[in-house]
């Protein structure tokens, strides 16, 4: 009679598991959908799609097409051993994406974690052994006391809580977004590193280029005021004149040593970016003439733009995330149910006891708590709302940068060509220059202004040189620098493909 009791129980709490497992389809709130990528077709109007080219390093003509790749390692596209040394030695040693990682590997684990507790029941095991003594005077016995005897217990207890209105399924979901914009974080990390370490070499080669035209000048300029403290001296020039050419060796020796500051601290810099201290660094010193143009740039098309760039990537994993959230918040105004069971047995190292077992289901629902769980619902409505106005903008800025990018590169082109005449037209009238002193037909102060004006337009070049090859590195980063071509590892960035979601 005893088990056909139990039996009936045991079925009917089986028969109520199967009936509320099957109502776990009613999951409420809302279910995530990507944002539409941007219906338009271009960065800009009228979008170029080549620049002009130049005589000269630098002056190549750069075709910008749409089907061409992004190499994950874009920044070999300037073919300098140098400068790839240093993006390798920083991708390998900065604590930044050290720390990146760390972060991304914690979210990964937390959805791990969060999904056995959630997909799987709560299984607990519990023994304990007692050592007795019972008083039977205590109970009004009269008989001797029994000898102390071993209490053996042992059970098992089962617990799952049902998920009927799907706030377990959006609380993973939201870890799983987490982990998703910790992954775009670290590859944003990637990128930015990489584009820091290109800039400031481009920097550094430029600076040292600078440095050593001013120097020439101000050789230049020290040759010319000994020239005019002769002529004082022979009363072939005033003071006044001597004391201009004064000012300006005074204005060039001024110059130097603020090149040389920012030198030092691009070298700094450059320490900091691949992971050492600037006593330890062994910083490449990189030519302008060791760096190559790419003649052809790769430009995506704007509606791809979403899904490289990784800061966009990130803005869509924290909507995504805000998405769940409000799933959470409104599941959490529906009832909970619990299952549970336990069963176990008692006795003594002398004689085994019986079984001792239980199964339930506990049903709790909020009546009344001041209006807090629809508050935060509300509340997580206003934080989807904040992340959606966020990742509009995260967009926006994306192709303002792309397009910021595409001119700088059409514009800084024609100034190439135009300091590139420059500097081409003074190295000729410096040449004639030479000559024409050489024969005795102009003066040597005549000759040196002619090489300062060379000097001068060849400083500006210079300039324009490290301008073109700094917006080739900068339109890349724009498009999102090339991840989605890097093979995936185990808990990276490149695990998360563009297509998912």
């Amino acid at each position: 009679m005893h088990q056909t009791i139990r039996n009936t129980a045991i079925w009917r709490s089986a028969l109520a598991l199967i009936v509320f497992a099957s109502l776990e389809a009613c999951t409420v709130g809302p279910h995530y959908q990507a944002p539409a990528p941007p219906t338009v077709t271009a960065y800009t109007k009228p979008q170029p799609t080549e620049t002009v080219s130049s005589p000269g390093p630098a002056g190549a003509s750069q075709r910008l097409n749409p089907s061409a790749e992004i190499p994950a390692d874009w920044w070999t596209i300037f073919r300098s051993a140098g400068l790839n040394r240093l993006v390798e030695q920083a991708l390998k040693n900065s604590p930044t994406l050290l720390e990146a990682t760390a972060r991304l590997k914690e979210a990964h684990e937390e959805v791990i974690a969060r999904t056995g507790a959630a997909k799987y029941p709560a299984v607990t095991g519990n023994a304990s052994v007692e050592e007795q003594q019972l008083n039977l005077a205590a109970f009004g016995i009269p008989f001797p006391n029994p000898s102390p005897f071993t209490l053996l217990n042992g059970s098992v207890a089962v617990s799952y809580v049902l998920d009927l209105f799907g706030a377990n399924r959006h609380l993973v979901e939201s870890l799983q977004a987490e982990r998703d914009y910790q992954a775009w974080q670290l590859e944003g990390a990637r990128l930015m590193l990489a584009g820091n370490v290109v800039s400031a070499a481009l920097r550094q080669a430029q600076l040292r280029e600078q440095i050593r035209i001013t120097r020439s000048l101000l050789e230049l300029q020290r040759r010319e005021l000994e020239i005019a403290e002769h002529r004082f001296g022979a009363g072939g020039l005033s003071e006044y004149d001597v004391s201009s050419q004064k000012t300006a060796v005074a204005q060039t020796e001024a110059s130097v040593a603020p090149l040389e500051a920012q030198l030092d601290s691009i070298n700094h810099e450059l320490a900091f970016l691949i992971g050492t201290t600037p006593v330890e660094a062994n910083i490449s010193e990189i030519s302008l003439d060791a760096i190559s143009l790419p003649e052809e740039l790769p430009l995506s098309i704007s509606s791809a733009l979403v899904r490289q760039r990784p800061d966009i990537r990130a803005a869509e994993a924290l909507l995504h995330r805000a998405s769940a959230n409000v799933g959470v918040a409104t599941a959490n105004l529906y009832p909970q149910i619990v299952l549970s069971g336990s069963g176990g047995g008692q006795g003594t190292k002398f004689n085994v006891g019986g079984g001792i077992w239980n199964v339930g289901t506990a049903l709790s629902q909020p009546i009344f708590n001041g209006g807090a769980l629809h508050a935060e619902k509300r509340k997580a409505q206003d934080s989807f709302d904040e992340a959606a106005a966020e990742y509009r903008q995260t967009v926006l800025q994306s192709f303002r940068e792309v397009a910021d990018s595409l001119r700088a590169a059409e514009h800084d082109a024609e100034t190439l060509r135009a300091r590139t005449a420059a500097a081409n037209q003074a190295a000729t009238g410096y040449q004639i220059a030479t000559l024409r002193f050489e024969a005795g037909g102009i003066s040597e102060i005549s000759m040196l202004d002619a090489q300062r004006q060379q000097l001068g337009t060849a400083l500006d070049r210079t300039n324009a040189v490290a301008a073109r090859f700094a917006d080739s590195a900068t339109l890349i980063q724009a498009l999102g620098g090339g991840w989605w071509n890097q093979s995936p590892s185990p808990v990276s960035p490149s695990s998360v493909t563009m297509e998912s979601r």
